[in-house]
């Protein structure tokens, strides 16, 4: 049973972003400060990527653990409450995860998935950004 109100939730999940979020904007700090120029949220590719990098024909999608479900990962709880719902929202969104790499990946699109929990140690993940912008990967 949950804690909270139907309204205390329901204002509580207005306000979970799915663009511009502190994890994304730490990434694009990061590249920028690497020299790399991108654009954001292009609606003519698929899933409407966090980041691309037109010029290495690369996206970028920063991912949150909770939400795209990080295996191993200490952040991919499932909630205890209304676990049917959250099962199939959580199957959904990595299913999508997956049509969607795989339509870039047809289109000719490279695509590198940054996890939530990689923002934690800045150097291995300036050195991951990289070595897969780069191709060395």
């Amino acid at each position: 049973m949950d804690k909270l109100s139907k309204e205390k939730r329901s204002w509580i999940m207005s306000r979970i972003r799915s663009e511009n979020t502190s994890p994304e904007k730490f990434v694009r700090s990061m590249l920028h400060g690497m020299g790399y120029r991108f654009r954001l949220h292009r609606k003519d590719l698929p899933g409407k990527p966090d980041i691309v990098l037109p010029k290495y024909k690369t996206v970028i999608e920063v991912r949150g653990c909770f939400w795209h479900r990080h295996k191993g990962c200490r952040g991919t709880t499932t909630p205890k409450s209304n676990q049917d719902f959250w099962l199939e929202k959580f199957s959904k969104n990595v299913k999508r995860d997956r049509q969607n790499g795989r339509k870039l990946k047809a289109l000719g699109w490279k695509v590198i998935v940054i996890w939530e929990c990689e923002i934690e140690n800045e150097s291995k993940l300036a050195d991951k950004l990289s070595r897969k912008i780069q191709g060395k990967d």
